[in-house]
């Protein structure tokens, strides 16, 4: 019975079955990772047309409908959520995220705003104190859940943009950049695609920035950075690196960032991955004065784990974030909340993100994120160590986290090689390293960063790959 005395029946049993069918199927290939294929069986092909065609006249019950996704999508999922799966830097689903992911959807929460969903706020709003907290950032920080670090870096920009132009008595919301002062944007050289697609998106464009000379580990070299600095007529926006895409180095931060202060420019950091680093002490110190920074993208969907999609921007002085992302309608609820989502990010309807991530950080607490940081970057160190003593393959980067850069054989045909050799490990499904390129070679990329990644999974990555470099030495072209 609905509260006001309307007869409510809830769910059918179509319904209820649907549920239970969703609930069952979802336990189930969970618990079948360890026999699944490291990759799709299927090929892109066979895996569209299976959806493709005409939406049918009639609907169908359903219980049904999630049967035939269960089953159509058999095949064509790669095992993202296995230890096996070493490529693109990704978490791997914890479970107790995946299981209060269910309750998102079932709730059905629009959390955008705190008056209409306190409890989802009350979880979100302590994901973001904690992450700062085992982040070591400043404490009252601004911070808001986003879909992860492209958008993180994007709302950084965004209110780096709005600080910057306001000091110089601009007003970006209200006038635009349409004959706005000069802001000049420093990165460096070997920054990942995220910041710049963020520079896009807010207008600076990604080929008037200028890029910086970095080291052979894609850090910034503080001489090329000091003469950039001094070609700047106006306060500088700095984009800096915690965790580069193919090593997992940093930029020296307690060196580059007393620079920029000089200028009275903006210092945001990149730090999708790397930036986790820091919540633990052993190896905090790798990224030194990054919390003098002004703000920072990280995701939540890499080293913590969290379902997709998980990311979060945090800025010190929240002014300039809410300034730039606050979108208040008349028909919205007038709270002066101090931490309401929709103030921090750049949507007003979305789903409550920030749930899984709350469960995985309940069920962890601070020892067990350091534990799962430290064992990743462990595992890192022992791939790189096993495969640095196959004659014929190459590490090409120090180990600083938990990024792996592998290179087969020398010479003109070494990038031949060295992708012949994924290809084989690939095809054989076992485990899932993907490519890249680094130091002007063609790679092999290993990411270690799924929660359940153990000691044999790096062993078997490490075996893989020799056994595959062999045969391909064995069977040449």
């Amino acid at each position: 019975m609905a509260a006001d005395g309307r007869q409510f029946s809830g769910l059918s049993d179509a319904q209820v079955r649907a549920f239970d069918t969703a609930a069952r199927e979802a336990r189930s290939f969970r618990e079948s990772l360890p026999r699944r294929p490291a990759r799709p069986t299927l090929s892109l092909d066979d895996a569209v047309g299976r959806f493709l065609g005409p939406l049918p006249e009639g609907g169908m019950p359903e219980d049904e409908v999630v049967a035939q996704i269960v089953q159509e999508s058999d095949g064509g999922l790669h095992s993202m959520a296995a230890p096996t799966f070493f490529g693109y830097v990704l978490g791997g689903s914890h479970p107790v995220g995946v299981a209060a992911d269910f309750l998102v959807s079932a709730w059905g929460q629009n959390s955008g705003t705190s008056f209409e969903t306190p409890a989802i706020t009350g979880m979100e709003r302590a994901v973001c104190d904690w992450v700062i907290d085992l982040l070591g950032l400043p404490s009252g920080s601004g911070s808001g859940l986003v879909t992860g670090g492209t958008v993180a870096n994007m709302v950084g920009v965004m209110a780096a943009r709005h600080a910057l132009l306001a000091a110089q008595g601009w007003d970006v919301e209200a006038h635009g950049l349409f004959g706005a002062p000069e802001v000049p944007v420093i990165i460096g050289q070997d920054a990942h695609s995220a910041p710049f697609a963020a520079l896009r998106y807010a207008g600076f464009g990604a080929k008037r920035v200028h890029k910086v000379a970095t080291d052979a580990e894609g850090r910034i070299d503080p001489d090329a950075f000091r003469d950039a600095l001094s070609q700047c007529d106006a306060p500088p926006l700095v984009i800096l690196q915690a965790g580069q895409i193919n090593t997992g180095a940093f930029d020296p931060f307690s060196e580059l960032i007393p620079l920029v202060r000089a200028k009275q420019g903006w210092v945001h950091v990149d730090g999708a991955f790397g930036l986790w680093v820091a919540a633990v002490p052993e190896l905090a110190e790798r990224l030194s004065g990054v919390s003098d920074a002004d703000s920072w993208a990280v995701d939540l969907h890499k080293w913590l784990n969290a379902p997709f999609d998980a990311g979060m921007v945090i800025v010190r002085d929240r002014a300039p974030l809410v300034a730039s992302m606050s979108a208040r309608g008349a028909y919205l609820p007038d709270t002066t909340a101090y931490w309401e989502p929709a103030d921090t990010t750049p949507e007003l309807s979305r789903r409550a993100r920030g749930v899984p991530s709350y469960a995985i950080l309940r069920h962890l607490g601070r020892t067990g994120v350091r534990e799962l940081v430290m064992r990743h970057c462990r595992l890192a160190n022992q791939i790189a160590k096993a495969l640095s003593a196959e004659p014929g393959i190459r590490v090409l980067n120090e180990i600083h986290s938990n990024q792996v850069a592998i290179a087969c054989g020398d010479g003109p045909d070494g990038d031949t090689l060295t992708m012949r050799t994924l290809e084989r490990v690939q095809g054989r499904g076992k485990v899932y390293p993907t490519h890249g390129e680094w130091a002007g070679r063609k790679i092999i990329r290993a990411s270690v960063i799924g929660y359940a990644m153990q000691d044999a999974d790096a062993d078997l990555l490490s075996a893989e790959i020799i056994d595959a470099f062999r045969w391909c030495q064995d069977h040449p072209e």
